[in-house]
């Protein structure tokens, strides 16, 4: 079936290059995968831009419609047994591959670089995760070079204009295609995409601005976080130096299980066992809670299995605190002296 690359794009027939090119970014931003869009629509705006992003193959489009790119011969030069576009390599449309390099922090663009994303699981006690906490964390990553700070030079000496990529921290060259000779842009491999180098390169790193060892971090762990959950640290991955931007920490979080206390949601739920008496005449009592221990009145005729609600003393978020719920468990006296069976006798034959 026939497709409209311009409507996928949202441009008119008459739109410029330019607008297209415009629209595209906008469109793949929006649907990338990476930002939690849809694959597959993805994959029509990139179909769409392969044929309308080049003014030839949009002049091919234009003539004989989708058919000219789906593999079928219909009038398509490039028909073939791959079926033309099928394939998306970003490597191969220099432009293209400089835009998703830009949007997205890849290396084929010639952009600033991200370091690696590192993971690592942090165990709380319950309270911890309940109320938060400032954890100290020790990795062995890349680091700023302390001598130099990142930069790559000794200190009190200057960096240097690269004289590879001329100070634009790319360059560019030419690459034969099936659909002719194309323009690239890769990070320069002298400078690794900074445009500088130092003069004197830093003694300690040997001009890199990276070093590697074991780093503590202190990380603050927010209230209400629950097992399972992914914290984001920005900036605390491994670093590149001045070549490009730190990658990300994520804390993989596992909540220890307290014996006194459930969590479900933002409430927290309790068992208060009271007496067979207490329950009937209403009394006094102290419950544990992770502010710790409160009094709790407890209503006379109160059932086994009943529910008490403490406002306030669950888990924290957003707008306050959740609370906590009791539930009430009679216990029933195993074993009576004489004047406790006495009394219950007579109390049973006055419920008769």
């Amino acid at each position: 079936m026939a497709k409209d690359y311009y409507a996928t794009l949202g441009v008119n027939k008459s739109a410029t290059q330019d607008e297209i090119k415009s629209a595209f970014r906008k469109l793949a931003h929006t649907h990338h995968p990476d930002k939690g869009g849809k694959e597959e629509k993805f994959k029509e705006i990139n179909e769409a831009y392969q044929a309308l992003g080049d003014a030839d193959k949009r002049k091919q489009y234009d003539q004989f419609g989708s058919a000219a790119f789906d593999g079928s011969g219909g009038g398509n030069p490039f028909a073939g047994g791959q079926g033309g576009f099928q394939g998306f390599d970003p490597s191969m449309f220099g432009d293209l591959g400089s835009m998703f390099g830009d949007m997205f922090g890849g290396g084929g663009g010639g952009g600033r670089q991200k370091g690696q994303d590192l993971a690592v699981q942090v165990t709380l006690t319950f309270k911890e995760a309940v109320f938060g906490v400032e954890k100290e964390i020790t990795l062995n990553k890349s680091f700023n070079c302390e001598r130099c700070g990142g930069v790559g030079a000794e200190p009190a000496t200057s960096l240097k204009k690269c004289s590879t990529c001329n100070g634009q921290g790319h360059v560019i060259g030419q690459q034969r295609t099936v659909f002719g000779t194309i323009q690239t842009r890769n990070v320069c491999a002298t400078c690794h995409g900074r445009g500088e180098l130092p003069e004197k390169p830093c003694t300690a790193c040997a001009g890199k601005g990276v070093q590697h060892g074991k780093k503590s971090v202190r990380v603050e762990i927010p209230a209400g976080v629950d097992n399972g959950m992914q914290i984001r640290v920005r900036g605390q991955g491994e670093v590149l130096g001045a070549a490009g931007e730190p990658g990300d920490l994520y804390l993989q979080v596992r909540v220890q299980s307290d014996a006194r206390f459930v969590r479900e949601g933002d409430n927290i739920y309790v068992t208060r066992l009271v007496g067979f008496t207490q329950a009937a005449l209403g009394c006094e009592v102290e419950v544990d809670t992770v502010d710790g221990k409160v009094s709790m009145k407890i209503p006379a005729g109160t059932q086994s299995g009943e529910e008490l609600r403490l406002r306030g003393k669950g888990v924290p978020h957003g707008r306050g605190r959740g609370d906590e719920i009791v539930t009430i468990q009679v216990v029933t006296p195993r074993k009576l002296d004489k004047e406790q069976r006495k009394l219950l006798e007579e109390l049973a034959l006055n419920e008769k």
